[in-house]
């Protein structure tokens, strides 16, 4: 029986077993999901998690909203959610199961110019800037309400199939909740939201400094940063040859070199939290595939993102992980595709 248009209450042990049912049909029709888990009271723990957050309670337009769909994220009702550029899709359980669509524009080319202009010089590695670990005039920069990297009201488009007439109900609410705290896990999904590549706040760092020494000292301390964060070699400069080499002896050093190169190629991953993200971007996968693709839980990878330089990892992660590393992205997708 139904009151005043809305249905009865229903508790969230029964919510929860209802949507369990319906998503693991889902899941069985091939949908891939990706539901939001929150441990404990904090619904993020990190710099982009609680930054996102932090920044959506500051406006007024959200302020009175958003509290209702703290509960919702908590207990678990936000079901799947999945994040690609400019675009968040989800699934709420509510009295049904709730579709929602939230549209994000993308950052404007002089905002993003502005940013990386800002930040350049001040940010030292890939793995600095995903962990969040900034100075004071960065942090500013990056969460600034008008000038940063977080999307204003104005530049989100709401929408829920729920029978709430309200623009923000508590699904979408519980849902851009759930934003922040899957950038706790991966915060490079922000840059994505906002289509721009956060590789080019660090190329921007290279180039800087390879502008402002004559030596090229600098650069290749970078390089040595970039070789230790990623787990991979950076070519040395080669030396100018004294005498030009014809014939035979050019084609006996191109084989030469392509065996070499080979050699290295074959040892060039070394686990690091740094290098396993970057392996998963390389695949342009999200990180329930990407564990799938290894044979591992999500959790692990997660883990294994969110540490700190070269991971002990036990005999059988890295069975899973050095012959993936060799793959080629159309390789990947098809062993992918295999093992679902």
């Amino acid at each position: 029986m139904r009151y005043g248009g809305w249905a009865p209450y229903v508790s969230v042990a029964k919510r929860r077993e209802k949507a369990a049912r319906e998503i693991k049909k889902l899941s069985k029709k091939g949908m891939k999901v990706e539901p939001v888990e929150v441990q404990g009271r904090k619904i993020a723990s990190t710099f982009w998690g609680k930054a996102w957050c932090d920044h959506l309670e500051k406006f007024s337009d959200y302020d009175n909203r958003l509290p209702r769909g703290r509960t919702y994220v908590r207990n678990g009702s936000v079901c799947h959610l999945a994040i690609s550029k400019g675009k968040v899709e989800a699934i709420v359980s509510g009295s049904e199961l709730y579709k929602i669509k939230i549209n994000i524009s993308p950052l404007s080319a002089n905002k993003w110019k502005n940013v990386r202009r800002q930040c350049a010089g001040q940010i030292g590695s890939m793995l600095e800037l995903l962990q969040g670990r900034f100075s004071d005039n960065v942090m500013k920069l990056v969460t600034d309400q008008n000038k940063g990297l977080f999307p204003k009201p104005g530049e989100i488009k709401l929408a829920c199939d729920c029978p709430d007439w309200a623009e923000m109900c508590k699904h979408i609410a519980a849902v851009l909740y759930g934003i922040g705290a899957r950038l706790d896990h991966q915060p490079e999904l922000l840059f994505l939201l906002r289509n721009v590549d956060h590789e080019e706040l660090i190329s921007a760092e290279l180039d800087i400094q390879a502008a402002t020494t004559g030596t090229g000292k600098r650069r290749r301390l970078a390089e040595a940063d970039l070789s230790a964060v990623f787990g991979v070699d950076m070519d040395a400069p080669l030396k100018p040859s004294r005498k030009k080499s014809t014939g035979k002896k050019v084609a006996k050093k191109k084989t030469a070199k392509k065996k070499v190169s080979a050699k290295r190629n074959k040892k060039i991953f070394i686990p690091t939290a740094a290098a396993i993200t970057r392996l998963r971007r390389r695949f342009k996968m999200n990180t329930p595939q990407f564990a799938t693709l290894l044979g591992v839980s999500t959790a692990t990878v997660s883990n294994w993102e969110n540490s700190r330089g070269k991971l002990n990892l036990q005999q059988r992660s890295l069975d899973a992980l050095i012959p993936v590393a060799e793959l080629s992205l159309e390789q990947a997708v098809r062993k992918l595709k295999r093992k679902r």
